[in-house]
């Protein structure tokens, strides 16, 4: 029986079309930006992305939120006792505690419906990759494959959702403590632009840095070629700060060096912007390692 439900957070970053298409509950990040509290809808309708990361270019302070306890309970209950059952895939518990707050809440609602299944997932992904695995869990689900066999997929595969990107402005990296102020000075002044990957406990790693933006994308799609999984028959996702040409220009050079004939690519949500800034670009593919 294929009767459960996936639930997931906006951090995902996915198209609000496509989370719709693929009947997914998606509870909202808040973030803070000029003293008013606001909700990251993936549809961004509480504010435009344009609105957003100017705001963020003119140098406003945001701060965010992760998703709490009640949210979670209000989500998943209903559906319990509508006998379904629930697989939440969580963003990454090395960036925000929305998946321990998504555990606490199965833990406790499981003993209340003895009959139902519900589980938390640690995707250990972030932006575009989290939404890449939820992705490839909802095609698992539409194959009728069972809550624990969709379950156990996301564990199995989670390690090989690769996550590359770089970064515009090296001054938000350090806000976020990712890295020194003399190294954002240095990069600064030397045009240094970061490739940096999430490892497999989840956190931001810097693994290098390229001179010049065009170098930098391009690096990006020189780590897809070392360890991608027959790219050729992969959907890639990227995600962008605000920066689509940018993001065409990776897409195009992951067809026309890799063969890959899926791509999608969206912005970005202000959860996740706040802290990488404008101007990021990153790449989400399964290779053989991260």
């Amino acid at each position: 029986m294929n009767n459960f439900s996936i639930i997931t957070d906006s951090s995902c970053d996915l198209p609000a079309e496509m989370a719709n298409d693929m009947e997914l509950t998606v509870l909202p990040l808040s973030f803070n930006l000029m003293d008013m509290e606001y909700y990251n809808y993936l549809d961004w309708c509480q504010i435009s992305s344009k609105d957003f990361y100017s705001h963020i270019r003119a140098g406003e302070k945001c701060t965010t939120s992760a998703v709490n306890l009640d949210a979670f309970i209000k989500a998943i209950e209903p559906k319990l006792k509508n006998g379904e059952d629930v697989l939440c895939l969580a963003f990454s518990s090395g960036l925000s505690n929305t998946y321990n707050t998504a555990k606490l809440a199965c833990e406790e609602l499981s003993p209340k419906y003895p009959d139902r299944k519900v589980y938390a997932v640690d995707t250990l992904c972030a932006s575009m990759g989290e939404g890449l695995m939820v992705y490839l869990a909802a095609q698992e689900k539409k194959r009728g494959k069972s809550i624990e066999e969709v379950r156990d997929f996301v564990e199995e595969n989670k390690l090989h959702l690769c996550h590359w990107f770089t970064v515009e402005d090296l001054n938000h990296l350090k806000r976020g403590g990712r890295i020194s102020a003399a190294t954002a000075l240095i990069g600064t002044m030397l045009s240094f632009k970061p490739v940096l990957h999430v490892d497999d406990e989840g956190h931001l790693i810097n693994v290098g840095k390229a001179r010049g933006r065009r170098a930098s994308l391009t690096a990006l799609v020189d780590h897809m070629e070392e360890t991608a999984i027959d790219p050729a028959s992969q959907t890639v996702f990227i995600s962008h700060g605000d920066s689509q040409e940018d993001a065409d220009f990776v897409a195009e050079e992951v067809k026309n060096r890799l063969g890959v004939k899926k791509v999608i690519t969206n912005y970005i949500g202000p959860v996740i912007g706040t802290h990488s800034g404008p101007g990021t670009i990153a790449l989400f593919f399964l290779g053989s390692k991260r």
